[in-house]
């Protein structure tokens, strides 16, 4: 009986993991909004990245540290170096990035929409992500959010 009655506990503790009780399944799905950015220059003068034109996919993993901040963007342009995501608001719960690269050094084609995606990501800690609700990733064209659950 004892048995029945621990494995019942413990089953039930791990139907726990796949709810709210978990914190590696605070963020939920992420949504997209179209909006038309006016460019904005970092803070950094030195940073002349450009705001890529379209954010295409981003992600939040779980680690035991925090979490891995994961972004894919689409410049309209093929060559498009030194991706980062350039945090530029943290208030009220909402941790706002821009997803920022170089251009090409020389014109480029445009090319297949594939051949123009850029990848960047970047890690918080659980000390960053500390009252934290919403985190969004911008472009000149779209923006991605991704909201605690």
């Amino acid at each position: 009986m004892l048995r029945v009655i621990l494995a019942l506990a413990l089953m039930t503790s791990l139907a726990a993991c796949g709810t709210r009780l978990n914190p590696f399944n605070w963020f939920g799905e992420g949504r997209e909004e179209r909006v038309r950015v006016s460019e904005t220059i970092p803070e950094n003068p030195l940073d002349r990245r450009f705001l890529v034109s379209e954010v295409v996919a981003f992600s939040i993993d779980p680690t035991a540290q925090g979490v891995i901040l994961r972004a894919m963007g689409r410049p309209q342009t093929q060559g498009h170096w030194e991706a980062d995501l350039v945090e530029v608001a943290r208030e009220n719960g909402a941790l706002i990035y821009e997803f920022r690269v170089f251009p090409p050094p020389t014109p480029t084609p445009a090319g297949t929409p594939q051949s123009r995606e850029v990848i960047t990501g970047l890690e918080l800690s659980q000390f960053d992500l500390r009252g934290i609700r919403t985190i969004t990733v911008v472009g000149a064209e779209n923006r991605r959010r991704i909201t605690r659950r």
